[in-house]
């Protein structure tokens, strides 16, 4: 897949917001994984989507850098099956069981200005999970955890491994490393359970 520009990656980014219409994302090296959804912001760094999953559900937000994104894909076949799948989700009332959009239409203000800053600030203040990706591992490692503390220049992140929840570790990330982060959706619930459980002390 040929990658595209920044300028072209942000006209491509613009024109789905304006149209709002489903994209695909390509912001980790290879074919294997992209993100699906609904651009409902932009600033000079990040954009906001609304993520769609495989089945055609909304999986809550994620903030991507944009320098990071490879190329923005609209009409394709895969988008076209996850768009019916949409219908299928809106007739049985599972769409959007996490009430992101509730939640958008409530705070506004989450989808202009400095879009990092506001899902961070968002999932401090109300210590809900979220998931990190980092410029460092591009994909192939991300950080699925609580901020516990948070300012201008870095975050830090008390995470677990889902292969071993024999204890939380703690991750310092420069907000400037950040490729992607991922909120109020199904990883935040599947998190907010996990340290009820797991780590109640936390």
């Amino acid at each position: 897949m040929e990658k595209m520009t920044e300028r072209m990656v942000r006209e491509q980014l613009a024109l789905a917001k304006q149209g709002g219409y489903l994209i695909e994302v390509h912001n980790l090296p290879g074919d294997d994984y992209f993100n699906v959804g609904f651009v409902v912001g932009i600033d000079p760094t990040f954009c906001l989507l609304i993520s769609i999953d495989w089945d055609g559900k909304i999986n809550g937000l994620i903030v991507i850098r944009i320098s990071s994104i490879q190329s923005v894909i609209k009409g394709s076949d895969y988008l076209t099956t996850v768009s019916e799948k949409t219908k299928v989700a809106h007739r049985y009332h599972y769409f959007d069981i996490f009430g992101v959009q509730e939640f958008l239409d409530a705070q506004p203000e989450i989808t202009s200005g400095n879009l990092l800053g506001n899902a961070l600030q968002d999932a401090y203040a109300h210590q809900l999970s979220v998931v990190v990706g980092t410029q460092k591992y591009k994909g192939n490692d991300d950080f699925f955890g609580r901020i516990v503390q948070l300012d201008r220049i870095q975050l830090v992140l008390h995470y677990f491994n889902e292969h071993d929840l024999s204890s939380l570790w703690e991750y310092r990330v420069l907000l400037a490393q950040v490729d992607y982060l991922r909120f109020r959706g199904t990883q935040m619930a599947t998190g907010q359970q996990i340290f009820k459980d797991i780590f109640p002390e936390e």
